[in-house]
């Protein structure tokens, strides 16, 4: 996954194939690649590593489902793009489940420029609409493109104020699945300037879970996320925090105490989220930013021949005794197992696609 290298036509069916698979996230599809030294040696690998962690075998996506979700894509102007590929996203490459493939629709020049997110409450005020469709401009026409999740309320009102300027619309299911079907409309006047960007395959349904992957990718698209409006529990909470764990800045607008869609904007304000008035207070914190370079991640690791680093029984029986419900570190795994990284890596994959272990963020893992 070496920067700046275009994907043959065979390596994008490769990674498609991959990422659809059975048990394969962004952090496992990164695992397989860099153990294996390609999708195809990982495409397969997987049945073995799925019997050595328990299960009778695993789901892999057929070539012809790759082909035929690739050919749809492109007869509808999507393209679907490589993490590492000249076109993807830079900001969004630094966090670390970064999608393998992203599918854009319309003017990905969008995505190369600085990047605002303004998320808040789907039932807004009329007051919150109205100042997030103020500060979209705002920042619009000092050069910002402006992402958001197309949702109701205040999402809605953030791309309405930015289609002149510059939209991005990140959706929770596929592309041809846009959620909620009402704004539809909404997203052919965004495509006209700005794009349409998802990680899901063009005919997924979203579901509930769906939203907060969606949210990670909002915020690991921009430079900054500005909260409007959000209730004490608000998936806008969720981009929040998850823009605090990828290094991104917060900002919050000040609401009334006494109502209940400013309760989890003034919370934040509280944890030391910037607070908002005008779209200058958001300027002034990443003018600095943006004169830095991006500090994109450091190359992996060579690849080490999978013959070269096989668990025996011991091993990952060992590895397995030590995992449970509560995440722990991977570092903790290998200290405490007394193996190799190496080792630990294998055990952990063979488990993930097995369907027993979850990953979560800061290198941490725990068994279902």
């Amino acid at each position: 996954m070496a920067d700046g290298v275009k994907l043959s036509d065979e390596q994008r069916l490769d990674w498609l194939r991959l990422i659809r698979s059975d048990n394969i996230g962004p952090r496992t599809f990164r695992e397989l690649v860099n153990h294996f030294g390609g999708a195809r040696a990982a495409l397969e690998a997987l049945p073995r590593l799925a019997r050595r962690g328990g299960a009778s075998g695993t789901r892999i996506c057929p070539r012809e489902d790759a082909e035929r979700e690739l050919g749809a894509a492109r007869a509808q102007g999507i393209e679907l793009i490589g993490l590492g590929e000249p076109d993807y996203p830079q900001r969004l490459q630094m966090i670390d489940d970064a999608p393998p493939l992203l599918a854009v629709r319309g003017a990905r020049a969008i995505l190369a420029r600085p990047l605002v997110a303004i998320v808040g409450s789907r039932n807004a005020s009329a007051a919150g609409c109205k100042f997030a469709d103020r500060i979209a401009r705002d920042l619009g026409a000092a050069g910002y493109g402006i992402v958001s999740g197309l949702a109701r309320g205040i999402d809605a009102a953030a791309h309405r104020a930015s289609l002149a300027s510059g939209a991005v619309a990140v959706l929770a299911g596929g592309h041809q699945r846009i959620y909620p079907a009402e704004h539809e409309a909404l997203l052919d006047d965004i495509l006209a300037d700005g794009c349409a960007v998802s990680e899901m395959p063009l005919t997924w349904e979203p579901r509930a879970r769906d939203f907060p992957r969606r949210n990670r990718l909002i915020s690991g698209l921009s430079l900054g996320v500005v909260i409007v409006e959000a209730a004490r529990r608000s998936g806008s909470l969720i981009t929040a925090r998850l823009a605090g764990e990828q290094g991104r800045e917060v900002f919050a607008v000040p609401g009334s105490p006494l109502d209940p869609r400013a309760e989890g904007t003034n919370g934040l304000l509280k944890q030391g989220a910037t607070l908002v008035t005008e779209a200058a207070d958001v300027i002034a914190v990443l003018e600095p930013i943006l004169g830095r370079d991006i500090d994109l991640p450091a190359q992996e690791p060579e690849w080490e021949p999978p013959h070269d680093i096989e668990p025996g029984d011991d091993d990952r029986a060992r590895i397995v005794s030590l995992l449970g419900p509560t995440p722990t570190s991977i570092d903790d795994l290998v200290r405490m197992s007394r193996t190799s990284p190496a080792i630990v890596r294998t055990v952990l994959l063979e488990l993930e696609i097995a369907g027993r272990l979850e990953r979560h963020g800061g290198a941490l893992v725990s068994l279902l």
